[in-house]
C-alpha cells in the first residue's frame, strides 16, 4: 500500500444514516480522486463559487478526503453535491469549510445542509472533537449565508463575522471581500433529525 492509499484508507465512507438530512435516494461518501472532475464541474456550474483549477480538485480529493464529503447518485455513483474542508493548522479543533455545492437537479432538497451537518459530525468524531467551524462567504452569496446561519441555529452556536480578505488583496479587480464566519462553540454533534 502506498502512502497516498494509506491516507485514503483512513477516510472511512459514511454510513447512510450518518447524514440523516440527506435525501433517501443519495448516499454519502468520502471523495475519491476520480471524483475530482465531477466536483470541478459542479463548482463551475454553481455560478457562485470561485472556480479553482481542475488539478486542485484532484489534489483536494487525494489530500483532504477525510475532511470532505460527496453525495452520490444511485446507479452510477456520480457526485450530486460536495463539501470540501480541512482542519486549520493553527487551530486543530476548527474545521474550515472551503466549498459547498449541489448539482442543479438535486437543489432544493436540503442536501447542502445535510452534507454540512454530517461532515461536521464525522470530522468531530474522527478527530476527537471540534470547537467550531470557519468559512468565508462573499456578502452577495445569499444561499451560503443562509446555509451557515441555519447550521449555527441548529447547533446552538454563535456566529462571529469579520472581513478576512478585503477586495483589494485579490489580483483581479472587483473581487468582493471574503467575510469570515466563525461558528461555535458547537453543541452535541450526534445524529440529527430534521
Amino acid at each position: 500500500m502506498t502512502a497516498a492509499q494509506a491516507d485514503l484508507a483512513r477516510a472511512h465512507p459514511a454510513s447512510p444514516r450518518e447524514f440523516p438530512g440527506i435525501p433517501e435516494d443519495l448516499t454519502l461518501d468520502v471523495p475519491r480522486v476520480d471524483d475530482g472532475a465531477a466536483i470541478w464541474r459542479i463548482a463551475r456550474d454553481s455560478g457562485t463559487l470561485d472556480l479553482n483549477s481542475s488539478y486542485s480538485y484532484l489534489l483536494w480529493c487525494r489530500d483532504f478526503a477525510a475532511t470532505s464529503a460527496v453525495a452520490r447518485r444511485p446507479g452510477d455513483g456520480e457526485p450530486a453535491g460536495f463539501i470540501t474542508g480541512y482542519i486549520r493548522p493553527a487551530r486543530p479543533r476548527t474545521l474550515v469549510v472551503w466549498q459547498v455545492a449541489v448539482d442543479r437537479p438535486h437543489r432544493g432538497r436540503g442536501l447542502a445542509a445535510g452534507l454540512l451537518d454530517g461532515l461536521v459530525a464525522r470530522v468531530a468524531r474522527e478527530t476527537g472533537g471540534l470547537d467550531g467551524i470557519e468559512t468565508t462567504i462573499t456578502p452577495g452569496n445569499t444561499a451560503s449565508n443562509r446555509l451557515f446561519a441555519s447550521f449555527a441555529e441548529r447547533h446552538g452556536a454563535t456566529v462571529e463575522r469579520e472581513v478576512l480578505f478585503h477586495g483589494g488583496l485579490f489580483p483581479e479587480e472587483g473581487h468582493d471581500p471574503e467575510v469570515l464566519h466563525r461558528i461555535g462553540p458547537l453543541g452535541p454533534l450526534g445524529p440529527l433529525t430534521h
